[in-house]
């Protein structure tokens, strides 16, 4: 998967005082920042908190503090940070792919807070970084009164992964559409200000990195799941690997899917397609039962 390239935008020229000032001021936001990020840190507070359904739960910290100190420092960076409103569809996709960045594998505190200082903007991307054994490490250090459990952990969470991914896209389409019709209106009115085009770019560009980050959060996970079966069937074998792997077969044209950048067509809800095959991790494991006449 190759995600987008990122593209900065030229500051604008100012009067030397007005610079100065701006800079002074971004100065003081990263510092205030940065004491944001060690308080949390410290507290443990950094990670964005859940409620029921794995939902994130509003608050002043995680929805006006770090976004607004995430977008001076982006702005410190060069990156487009846009000012317009949120549509309803940006909204929807924005809570559709956050249980997708924030996984089920990744229940220590630090992973969620890099998570989170990396939505506000705070932080870089860095998810780029994480290895596809996390998962694994945390299913095998859990303790289950059964190993065949496991099994049963890693198919619960690619199911919950399939049941919400036809909504996902959905939503992912929904803002497209809003973007193409935002680039047709600055196209045909002409009384448009150049300061809102630039604004309907920028906000284009940041709604593609956050697909982008999707993209690479659901490989991440198929990855992350694929890796804990193959280490379960060295470790515990069991008949269960079957389903689990069968749920990955399911899962797998969606990520390829998100990969071709192909959330508004065909709908999959049932995650197969008459004209693809996929190959199982079985398929050279099955055992030959013919009956062969002794001479």
């Amino acid at each position: 998967m190759n995600a987008g390239r990122r593209r900065h935008q030229k500051p604008t020229p100012r009067a030397g005082g007005a610079s100065a000032s701006a800079a002074d001021a971004l100065g003081a936001l990263a510092r205030a920042a940065g004491l944001v990020m060690l308080a949390g840190l410290a507290a443990g507070c950094v990670a964005r908190p859940v409620g029921d359904f794995g939902r994130a739960q509003p608050g002043v910290l995680h929805d006006t503090v770090m976004p607004y100190m995430g977008a001076g420092l982006a702005h410190s960076r060069k990156e487009p940070v846009s000012s317009l409103n949120q549509t309803d569809q940006e909204r929807e996709m924005h809570d559709r792919t956050w249980r997708f960045l924030v996984a089920a594998h990744s229940r220590d505190w630090q992973f969620d807070s890099s998570v989170e200082l990396q939505r506000t903007r705070i932080g870089r991307a860095r998810d780029h970084k994480f290895t596809t054994d996390r998962y694994y490490a945390w299913l095998r250090g859990t303790q289950y009164r059964s190993s065949t459990t496991r099994y049963a952990t890693v198919g619960r969470h690619i199911l919950a992964d399939f049941d919400t991914l036809p909504a996902t896209f959905r939503a992912i389409c929904g803002v497209e559409e809003v973007d193409r019709q935002r680039r047709i209106a600055v196209a045909e009115l002409g009384s448009i200000e150049p300061v809102v085009a630039h604004n309907v770019e920028a906000r284009r560009m940041e709604n593609q990195w956050h697909v982008d980050w999707f993209v690479r959060a659901l490989n991440y996970r198929y990855e992350s799941y694929a890796y804990a079966l193959d280490h379960l069937l060295v470790e515990t074998p069991h008949e269960r690997s079957m389903a689990v792997d069968e749920a990955l077969r399911r899962l797998l044209p969606f990520v390829e899917r998100a990969n071709r950048g192909d959330f508004c067509l065909g709908g999959m809800s049932g995650g197969r397609d008459g004209a693809v095959t996929i190959r199982s991790r079985f398929q050279t494991m099955v055992q030959d039962n013919e009956v062969i006449p002794q001479k």
